[in-house]
């Protein structure tokens, strides 16, 4: 008779009994020591931030990495300040946005500790009214090339709709405060029709990898996530010089899912945080050659627009430390794109030189509010449903009318 599998669990993968799929696979996909023995494997720990005053009509969202220079640590990130909530695109104005998104601006931060920080103002500005990007600058990821400071970010000419046209464009700078000066154009656009993103270049996040610029980013296509198309994903594009020209990669999509942008590199290639959309959401994956990832491991309560501080984001030595902390964005009542957002810190253990055990638990409990929240309950349409469909499976089991 066969004996149980040990409860100790053996480090190289039996080959005297058998073992069922999910066995085998804990071999050959993951390790035997599981979330504990996987390097991929954090949860995470979220912190609120000082210095950022919490204001009606105020949002500060999408954190770009963190650089630190001379000892002080930088973040741009989307600020908008407007004269009312945003309202939808029906009702949006040249003063009322119609998402938290628009009319917005990039403004730029310091700090000492990455705990508090000093709002230092715009990095940009927008255009007047009919110009290239006059709508909405927002979603930045910052590139430090050469010496000099270069912002990418998201440029909006025309009212923001959900699914509408936007490419990603770039400002550049003698110093991490700016001024930045913009381009005026932009470096990377949608596809042509009927690609997967044909609609939107979003989430900008460049690194220097194998001695060029990889600048990262999320595509939507004009469908907005119809029945049998893609809803959102993230590809690759490289180029020699941070103005371009930018080549997109012929593998693009090289992540089949995520809503955020957020990698880092890591031994000799280049690791990524996906989450939130995709079927792949909530994991994080490993690509040796910055193409072809795979998931090493699930997310469990990942950040929401994660700038992480990424120490060796442009050293180029493929020999990629990891992470350990950085920004992200959050919707106080639950909510997202009609809703204000603050900006918080995040903490994990995705890093090769350091050990923290806390971060590798994975049995987490959460309070009454994180289950009781507006977002998670049943709106009352859906009871009224469910309710029907109670009564119709109850009238089909009995056989009465």
């Amino acid at each position: 008779m066969t004996t149980g599998f040990p409860c100790k669990m053996p480090l190289e993968k039996p080959v005297d009994r058998p073992l069922s799929a999910a066995m085998a696979r804990m071999y050959d996909q993951w390790n035997p020591l599981e979330d504990r023995g996987n390097e991929f494997y954090s949860n995470f720990k979220y912190t609120p931030l000082e210095g950022f005053s919490r204001e009606p009509n105020v949002s500060r969202r999408d954190p770009s990495k963190v650089i630190r220079v001379s000892g002080t640590y930088y973040v741009y990130y989307t600020c908008r300040r407007t004269e009312g909530p945003p309202r939808g695109p029906a009702n949006a104005t040249d003063t009322l946005p119609s998402f938290d998104w628009d009319l917005g601006d990039v403004w730029v931060a310091k700090s000492a500790d990455g705990l508090a920080w000093e709002e230092i103002g715009p990095a940009t500005q927008r255009p007047a009214k009919g110009e290239f990007g006059w709508r909405s600058n927002c979603t930045p990821d910052i590139l430090v090339w050469k010496g000099r400071y270069y912002l990418f970010y998201q440029a909006y000419s025309e009212v923001i709709e959900g699914g509408d046209f936007c490419p990603v464009t770039v400002a550049e700078s003698d110093t991490p405060v700016g001024p930045f000066l913009p381009l005026g154009r932009p470096v990377i656009e949608p596809s042509p029709a009927g690609a997967w993103d044909d609609a939107c270049i979003h989430d900008p996040f460049p690194l220097i990898y194998n001695g060029r610029i990889w600048l990262y980013y999320k595509g939507q296509n004009a469908t907005k996530g119809a029945p049998g198309h893609m809803t959102r994903a993230q590809g690759v594009a490289i180029a020699d010089h941070p103005l371009g020209p930018f080549e997109k990669s012929s593998l693009n999509p090289v992540l089949n899912s995520g809503h955020e942008t957020c990698l880092w590199p890591y031994r000799e290639g280049i690791a990524a945080l996906v989450s939130l959309d995709g079927p792949e959401k909530n994991t994080i994956q490993y690509a040796p050659d910055g193409l072809n990832f795979e998931m090493e491991a699930l997310a469990q309560v990942p950040p929401v627009a994660p700038g992480p501080f990424v120490p060796d984001a442009f050293a180029d030595n493929g020999d990629g430390r990891g992470i350990t902390w950085g920004l992200c964005h959050i919707n106080p009542d639950g909510g997202g794109a009609v809703n204000e957002s603050v900006l918080a810190r995040f903490d994990c253990d995705l890093s090769r030189d350091i050990d923290r055990d806390l971060f590798k638990r994975n049995n987490l409990r959460f309070n009454e509010e994180t289950y009781f929240q507006r977002v998670c309950r049943l709106p009352d349409g859906m009871r009224n449903t469910i309710a029907r469909q109670r009564e119709q499976v109850d009238r089909d089991t009995t056989g009465t009318e």
